[in-house]
C-alpha cells in the first residue's frame, strides 16, 4: 500500500488551494485539483495503475462509472475509486480443443 500524498498541485483553476481527498483501492490521496483526467489519477498511486487494470468510480446505489484515460473527473471530497484487471476471461479455455 502506498502512503497519502499530494498531487498535483498546485492548480490555477483552484486559486483557494482547497485540497481534496479521495481513495483509490482504499488508500487516502489529497489533491488539489479540481478536475484529473483518467491518466492522471493512475499516476497518484506508486506504483501507478498499468494498463493491466481498469478504473471505475464507485457510484454509491448505483452502477460504477469506467474511466478512461482522457475523461476528466471533477475532484470532490469523498470521491472512491477502484481497480478491477482490464480482461476477465472466466473458465478460461476449458472444453476447447
Amino acid at each position: 500500500m502506498s502512503k497519502p500524498e499530494n498531487h498535483p498541485g498546485p492548480d490555477p483553476s483552484n486559486p483557494n488551494g482547497h485540497t481534496f481527498t479521495i481513495r483509490i483501492d482504499r488508500t487516502a490521496y489529497k489533491v488539489r485539483a479540481e478536475q484529473l483526467t483518467g491518466l492522471q489519477l493512475r499516476q497518484l498511486s506508486n506504483p501507478p495503475i498499468g494498463p493491466d487494470r481498469d478504473l471505475f468510480e464507485v457510484v454509491p446505489g448505483g452502477s460504477d462509472i469506467k474511466i478512461l484515460d482522457d475523461q476528466v473527473v471533477q475532484m470532490r471530497d469523498g470521491l472512491r475509486f477502484f481497480t478491477a484487471p482490464a480482461q476477465i476471461n472466466p473458465g478460461g479455455n476449458k472444453g476447447q480443443s
